[in-house]
């Protein structure tokens, strides 16, 4: 290539926009032409660019622009949420007095649950009845996961409920806390208080409980959450948008239950719709690794 062609490719990359798949990745034009223009090494939008790729121009922060800035914040203001979010946290962390061990467990859905509560405590029928509605709702969860196994042939499902629940046990059984009953039982001794006042917070149990009746699950974190959020994303993948709507109302619904109930911590709850997605898609790499597996024997196979 001679020496006017080479003239003529870098006046047309200084002078070229962006293209719309630059764009798409973050980079705006005025990065662009800095890159062309300088030839150094710049990382934008997780692509080097310049200098075939060396790593050994400046870092990329030394060359951001208040525009650079105002283009994050207005196209990636999820992120900057989390940043400011993160600042907040860090200083409540470092201020907030932790709850001291002759105090009940602070706990906000506890708190948004007390009418709830003071209802089934007043009312062992309607707890009742609720409990035999969730357990009827646990067997819907347990009945769809199975069917898309045995009937569909379609194992995703059924291998993340078993993930997931063999996890839940060892954490469960690695971290056991008591029950808030009983916190609160030991509370009113120590105390020499009235047990009736401590008992607002107390565990509602029912022999309709799924699946070991009037007997606590109070384990970390939530399967009743997990199993549900499992089916809904089986669901979603198929296109069964009705039915997976439908888990998550009735899910919504279980968790205020077992926080009126004082049957799962809040934090219970949380994870355990984490561990339901996280789960799923550990179900989901495990079966493309197997498929890749037996695509690579036959092919050794045929070879």
């Amino acid at each position: 290539m001679n020496g006017a062609t080479l003239t003529q490719c870098s006046s047309a990359v200084l002078h070229r926009r962006p293209s719309n798949k630059l764009a798409a990745n973050g980079v705006n034009g005025d990065s662009y032409y800095r890159a062309a223009a300088k030839g150094a090494v710049e990382i934008i939008g997780g692509k080097k660019m310049g200098n075939g790729g060396s790593g050994n121009g400046r870092a990329s922060f030394l060359s951001w622009t208040l525009q650079d800035a105002v283009y994050v914040a207005r196209h990636h203001w999820i992120p900057c949420v989390f940043a400011m979010g993160l600042l907040f946290f860090m200083g409540v962390e470092y201020t907030l007095r932790m709850v001291p061990d002759s105090s009940p467990p602070f706990d906000l859905g506890f708190i948004a649950t007390r009418p709830l509560h003071r209802l089934l405590s007043s009312s062992p029928q309607l707890n009742t009845l609720f409990a035999a509605l969730n357990t009827a709702f646990v067997g819907m969860q347990t009945a769809y996961i199975l069917w898309t196994w045995l009937i569909e042939g379609r194992p995703r499902a059924t291998i993340s409920a078993l993930f997931m629940f063999t996890f839940r046990g060892i954490l469960g059984y690695s971290t056991q806390l008591p029950l808030p009953q009983h916190k609160q039982c030991i509370i009113a001794l120590l105390t020499i208080q009235p047990l009736v006042a401590h008992r607002s917070q107390g565990f509602l149990g029912s022999g309709m409980d799924f699946p070991v009746g009037n007997v606590s699950f109070f384990l970390f974190y939530s399967g009743h959450v997990a199993g549900s959020v499992i089916a809904s994303l089986d669901m979603r993948r198929m296109h069964r948008w009705e039915m997976a709507w439908l888990f998550d109302v009735l899910n919504v619904l279980q968790a205020v239950r077992l926080l009126g109930t004082r049957g799962h911590y809040t934090i219970d709850l949380a994870v355990g719709v984490g561990a339901g997605i996280l789960f799923d898609s550990l179900a989901g790499k495990y079966e493309q690794s197997k498929s890749k597996m037996g695509s690579a024997a036959k092919e050794s196979l045929l070879s």
